[in-house]
């Protein structure tokens, strides 16, 4: 309430937006956001070919490439359309499938070979590293076999890079990861893959966060048509698949991206310093600009409608919320979200993304990566929010980190957890994750290398025995449990994490002579039966199996106990108890817990020998609520389990009658 007045202001504005771009009229966003249509390169219905650029700073502009030995002549030379378009009409005959081409753009005092702005295909030369333009026709366009899955209302999303889905030393391809990783998502049971680096980056160790071309598939994975039947497959095994898309800023190259297109720095742009990243060295948008507002909503539109994606999940959003990136701010106050700190052209943009997204595929799903918690970012346009259908839960990985980091989990306080991974508002919907691929970059550590340490090398054998590894294992699945289990609607989980995936993330670079060895996934492991990741990946597909089956994410967690004394943490959700006994020494029996009067079953354990644990647990005993007078002296009685709860484990009983 005591924001009402900028909450309407921010919704008035985007109204606002709204109305110039469909025109106040039964029109639609889609219907006028259509810039990847009309420019770039594009076949005519006479065969012909047409090609036109948004440059208004230009003076001349010459296409230049294989088909005509690149040079700049007048029969290739743009023509001016006015308010800064030029375009150029092409017989068909003179440009041909795989062709190379760039532009050459002379502003006034100076030119240079730029890429096109709308390019849909860039490709890398081996000896020189430098990126063409490449016209892409095949002479049969692909045809698509499987419609996209329904709505997928409570997402288990498997996040992944196409790159390093091999365990090969090499850069991996659509076609690999298809017929090689999409099998095992499927098995697992994750129902959304979240594709990393799609869009063209020249740098491939940026993990594809140096976006230079904004419409390209980036060519090193293959070909359009290889990730058109990628995402095809997918929709066939009822998989969503969604990719990271990076509006938040552009890489600064010049010769592959934007920077000084037409010789302006502004041309997308902020002027100046406000233009330009502090701490990551590229370029920040002007979402105040229509230009540039439309070159992105168009780009929303061509990845949807070119690949059949099924939604995005929007990178780098606090950057784009805050003038200072939200670098520094602990963001503990309201007036943060609302004072003149915040970009609300950015705001403006991001519910027209969302609704445009929306738009054009209803059961899409969006996604924000936002770490300062905005208020109404994932609330929907009509209750005044922003529009996303979830936000990333950021904090609750630095929280794992920091306590596995920083305290003995003898210490850890199951009140304090229980808090940390709910502290969330119920109006808007999150992703939670123990760990996604930031906490495996070189430098950090995934959470069971922070377990094991050098045991991971040494003792993961299953005929050895080590107490660090049985408590790392113990724990490992116990985390990734209570995270998913009190998700706010939405789980994430990283390529092979799943399994506990040793060491780090290093892309090849000058510091570790341009070495594949870490940018890799050693699937071996998993598939190894004598190895504890097997049983890592087991428990993951039995607990992405179990919520999944049981429609458990569409109802909210429920705090029964916290016992601090016992390290003991019990909720409730749907028709679940899941209890959580963090103690490392300590087994409770007949340890009463409070629940919904009935006969209940165990569903899931921690402990069972296939997950890698001392089956402690017997399956086969029922349990069943008793009436037991309360001690607190009130007259009433609980319903309560009498259960036997081991040390670092976790068990989830169901209500079976």
């Amino acid at each position: 309430m005591p924001f009402k007045k900028a909450i309407d202001a921010r919704h008035a504005r985007i109204a606002d937006a709204v109305g110039k771009i469909a025109g106040n009229s039964e029109g639609s966003l889609s219907d006028n956001i259509n810039n990847h249509l009309y420019y770039g390169l594009h076949r005519q219905a006479d065969g012909s070919w047409v090609f036109r650029e948004w440059a208004p700073n230009a003076v001349r502009i010459y296409l230049i490439g294989d088909f005509n030995n690149w040079k700049r002549t007048g029969g290739y030379c743009l023509n001016p359309l006015g308010n800064g378009d030029w375009e150029i009409v092409i017989p068909d005959f003179f440009i041909h499938h795989g062709d190379l081409y760039k532009l050459y753009v002379e502003w006034p005092g100076g030119g240079g070979e730029r890429l096109p702005a709308y390019v849909t295909r860039a490709v890398q030369d081996e000896e020189t590293k430098a990126f063409c333009a490449q016209v892409w026709d095949p002479a049969t366009a692909y045809s698509w076999k499987n419609p996209r899955p329904a709505r997928i209302a409570d997402p288990l999303i498997y996040e992944c890079h196409i790159g390093m889905s091999s365990e090969e030393e090499k850069v991996a391809t659509f076609t690999e990861f298809r017929q090689n990783v999409l099998p095992r998502i499927a098995a697992l049971g994750y129902d959304v893959i979240q594709i990393m680096a799609l869009q063209e980056h020249p740098y491939y160790g940026s993990f594809g966060y140096q976006v230079s071309n904004f419409f390209a598939l980036s060519s090193r994975f293959g070909t359009p048509e290889e990730f058109k039947e990628l995402v095809d497959e997918a929709h066939g095994l009822g998989i969503a698949v969604i990719m990271d898309i990076v509006h938040s800023h552009s890489v600064d190259n010049v010769a592959e991206g934007l920077g000084m297109f037409d010789g302006r720095e502004d041309l997308y742009f902020h002027k100046g310093p406000q233009g330009h990243h502090p701490a990551w060295g590229s370029r920040c948008f002007d979402y105040g600009k229509q230009a540039t507002v439309c070159f992105l909503l168009s780009n929303c539109k061509f990845w949807m409608e070119e690949y059949m994606l099924d939604g995005f999940r929007f990178d780098g959003v606090t950057s784009m919320l805050y003038w200072d990136h939200g670098l520094g701010k602990d963001f503990g106050r309201y007036d943060l979200y609302f004072d003149s700190g915040v970009d609300e052209s950015a705001v403006t943009y991001l519910a027209l993304a969302n609704m445009l997204v929306h738009e054009i595929h209803p059961d899409a799903l969006t996604i924000a990566e936002d770490v300062s918690g905005m208020a109404g970012l994932a609330a929907p346009y009509e209750e005044g929010g922003v529009g996303f259908d979830f936000r990333m839960a950021m904090g609750i990985a630095d929280h794992w980190i920091k306590w596995i980091k920083e305290r003995p989990d003898e210490t850890w306080s199951p009140g304090e957890i229980w808090y940390e991974l709910t502290n969330k508002r119920a109006d808007e919907r999150t992703v939670s994750y123990a760990e996604c691929h930031d906490q495996a970059l070189v430098g950090d550590q995934t959470i069971l290398f922070r377990l094991l340490g050098a045991k991971m090398y040494t003792a993961m054998s299953k005929a050895s025995e080590d107490l660090v590894v049985d408590r790392g294992i113990a724990l490992h699945k116990m985390i990734r449990l209570i995270t998913l289990a009190t998700c706010g609607g939405g789980y994430l989980n990283f390529m092979g994490n799943e399994f506990g995936h040793p060491e780090w993330i290093d892309f090849p670079r000058s510091g570790n002579g341009w070495s594949y060895k870490y940018a890799r996934r050693q699937w071996s492991l998993v598939d190894n039966p004598d190895l504890r990741y097997h049983d890592l990946g087991a428990f993951d597909a039995a607990m992405i199996g179990f919520v999944r089956a049981n429609g458990l994410l569409g109802f909210p967690p429920e705090h029964v106990l916290s016992d601090e004394k016992n390290k003991i943490l019990v909720f409730k959700r749907k028709n679940c108890i899941f209890a959580f006994n963090f103690n490392p020494s300590g087994s409770f029996a007949d340890y009463k817990v409070p629940a919904p009067a009935g006969k209940y079953s165990v569903a899931l354990d921690t402990d069972s020998p296939g997950f890698g644990g001392f089956g402690r647990v017997d399956h086969s005993v029922h349990h069943f609520t008793v009436s037991e007078e309360p001690t607190d002296g009130q007259k009433r009685f609980d319903d309560v389990l009498s259960l036997y709860l081991p040390s670092r484990t976790a068990i989830v009983l169901i209500l079976v009658d």
